[in-house]
């Protein structure tokens, strides 16, 4: 079980990111809203989608629900 986080600044993409709280490539905690603990990052991801509609997995730490095409 991971403590994820989403990313309150859009990608260029309109994306909001969502990370686990050990990835390297995450945000500012400041930047963030938290998750909570989560299983998998899919349900991280439909949590995150709640508060931005538009939410994707970061390319590093959530891969199995990263969907866009550029890193």
């Amino acid at each position: 079980m991971s403590l994820f986080y989403v990313d309150k600044n859009a990608q260029d993409n309109g994306d909001h990111e969502i990370h686990t709280a050990t990835c390297s490539h995450s945000p500012n905690l400041n930047n963030c809203d938290v998750l909570g603990y989560h299983t998998a990052c899919s349900t991280a991801l439909d949590a995150a989608k709640k508060i931005y509609p538009q939410s994707n997995g970061c390319y590093y730490c959530s891969y199995s629900s990263y969907t866009s095409e550029s890193k």
